[in-house]
């Protein structure tokens, strides 16, 4: 496989199961992994319904999901070509969804995204990108950021690289309670907290008014 399909979850081994079963059904070219962490008490759950091969185990002291987003990509920086984050809460509804995302990446640096039913064009709220941005950046999202305001540094990202690419026609549904298609539990109110918005907008704002990110662009126009 060329790309690897990351996807943070905490407390929702049914999500994961759901996901999987998406994937099996509509993936050809990318392989999935969930980051599960080490204090979930659901833990051995993902274990027991997916199976060893499809879960790591990350210590995320944050709760968030950017965190284990940077952890797990640093550790397969050299072996995938193309990196894809999903919540547990993304369903891939297109065949080869990935394999169209690929297909928009043949430029690197390059990021794409697809159509999840509630942003669309607005937000990769779903996204893939070239490896040379995971080892430009050390992982998938700034430093600091804890869950919240990651779609908008990829797509202002792609935006300033030129190379941002949105595919309509890609569905991978965002199963969101702000769609009214999940309910509100703890995990989601945990990492929605008004609190967590705060403190992201901030860590996004400085970070993209920082020297950082100015040679991150530099790096990766090179």
């Amino acid at each position: 496989m060329e790309m690897i399909t990351l996807v943070p979850t905490r407390g929702r081994p049914q999500n994961a199961v759901e996901l999987l079963a998406c994937h099996d059904e509509l993936s050809s070219a990318s392989r999935l992994l969930f980051i599960v962490d080490y204090d979930d008490p659901k833990a051995d759950e993902y274990v027991f319904e997916l199976g060893d091969d499809y879960v790591i185990t990350c210590n995320n002291d944050s709760r968030g999901m950017a965190k284990p987003l940077n952890y797990v990509a640093n550790k397969y920086d050299e072996k995938y070509k193309y990196f894809a984050f999903l919540g547990d809460d993304h369903r891939p509804r297109t065949a080869d969804w990935d394999a169209k995302l690929i297909a928009a990446l043949q430029q690197a640096p390059s990021i794409a995204y697809g159509n999840d039913l509630l942003q669309g064009k607005r937000l990769p709220t779903m996204v893939a990108m070239t490896s040379d941005i995971v080892k430009a950046l050390g992982g998938m999202v700034p430093p600091n950021m804890k869950h919240l305001y990651l779609d908008n540094f990829w797509k202002k990202l792609g935006e300033d690289l030129g190379s941002l690419t949105y595919l309509e026609d890609v569905i991978v549904e965002h199963m969101h309670p702000v769609a009214g298609k999940a309910a509100w539990d703890e995990g989601y109110r945990e990492v929605n907290a008004q609190e967590v918005y705060s403190a992201d907008a901030l860590a996004y704002k400085n970070y993209m008014e920082s020297e950082a990110y100015e040679v991150l662009l530099k790096k990766l126009r090179q």
